[in-house]
């Protein structure tokens, strides 16, 4: 993908900084924390199976197995001889499926994405406000006549396997060393498995409009939110060709950069809007780094009515925060208009009525 007029080629690849502590772990201390995995002692019958595992997983982590399961890229990529992960490849396939819905849909969809990890089947023991939140904004799509698909983040603290990992900032090395989709996960040697996002990337792909209500946390983004965003980078300039830095080969990602690379925006051009509410403070804060983070990747804000920060019950008990969200008519109808806003957004753009000023401009300064 290189670009001949950025003003980069020809330039040195600079050496690769290392020198920070192996985190590597000796044997007997890898398998203590393993067999933690087994600490119900419904397990006890079955300890001898279980230090058999343990060895085989041992023996994974030593040799470093990231991909046990690989097949030849083949001719659509730049090196077809390179093994490629057949879960990564299961993955490129899905976003790509998904592309073609985006392309194809006769009917246009929005993504819902539910950003609070609070619900009734796990500690907090009750409900967030944000889904009722969501529930008023699927009542608006259905209204409107939009397929919506929720991504409800709270999965990842009450569903068995459902993990999102965090970014591991291939990016900062070189941009073409984050590939699309990602590939740093899973990593079978050290366990990192059940990766959502591999079910995520195509969730924001297929999408033609993304609905984000979140609360605050601590001034900030919640944790599932914000790991998801993370991950996100590798839509925004990510290489979508492993082969061509042969893995994880930072020498190489640096040099194909720095020869000129476009950062390609494979979520450019959709729709979003935003909600986020908060019990005392952070939420304009929040909701402004949302609506930054949605520009800086070529997203498109729905309308001057698309974003929303307020706060419930501002500074009351907790206890009674419900309360406060049943009793606030005018809020839920603020929801109501950006859900709507966002709805009327996409119909627009699905009928090719909805011009972006500027989109068709030259980027004159990359990520």
């Amino acid at each position: 993908m290189p670009n001949s007029k950025l003003p980069f080629s020809g330039c040195p690849v600079p050496a690769i900084r290392e020198g920070m502590p192996s985190p590597r772990l000796p044997e007997a201390v890898f398998k203590e924390r393993y067999r933690e995995h087994f600490f119900d002692p419904a397990f006890d019958p079955l300890r001898d199976h279980i230090e058999q595992i343990t060895q085989v997983a041992w023996d994974a982590y030593k040799d470093q197995r990231k991909s046990p399961i690989t097949q030849k890229a083949g001719s659509d990529y730049t090196d077809p001889d390179y093994d490629l992960s057949v879960q990564w490849i299961a993955a490129r396939d899905a976003i790509g499926h998904a592309q073609h819905q985006h392309e194809t849909a006769s009917t246009p969809s929005v993504l819902i994405v539910n950003g609070s990890p609070r619900t009734e089947h796990t500690c907090p023991s009750e409900m967030s406000k944000t889904w009722r939140m969501h529930q008023i904004a699927l009542q608006v799509f259905a209204e409107e006549g939009i397929v919506v698909e929720t991504l409800d983040l709270s999965r990842t603290v009450s569903e068995f396997g459902r993990t999102i990992h965090p970014c591991k900032a291939c990016f900062s090395t070189a941009a073409p060393l984050c590939h699309w989709p990602c590939s740093c996960y899973p990593n079978n040697s050290l366990g990192q498995i059940h990766d959502w996002m591999n079910d995520i990337y195509p969730m924001w792909v297929r999408a033609h409009g993304v609905m984000v209500i979140t609360p605050v946390h601590w001034y900030q983004a919640t944790s599932p939110l914000k790991l998801m965003m993370d991950r996100l980078v590798c839509a925004d300039g990510g290489n979508p060709d492993p082969t061509s830095t042969h893995g994880k080969h930072a020498e190489e990602a640096k040099a194909l950069e720095l020869d000129g690379w476009d950062y390609p925006r494979h979520l450019e051009g959709r729709l979003f809007s935003v909600v986020v509410h908060g019990d005392a403070e952070g939420t304009e804060n929040v909701r402004r780094s949302l609506v930054d983070w949605f520009t800086s990747i070529k997203m498109v804000a729905a309308g001057p009515d698309s974003s929303l920060d307020r706060y419930i019950g501002y500074w009351k008990p907790y206890a009674t925060s419900h309360v406060e969200y049943e009793e606030d008519d005018a809020f839920q109808h603020e929801v109501r208009k950006v859900a709507r806003t966002l709805a009327e957004a996409v119909h627009l753009k699905h009928r090719n009525q909805l011009p972006v000023p500027g989109s068709s401009l030259e980027e004159p300064r990359q990520k």
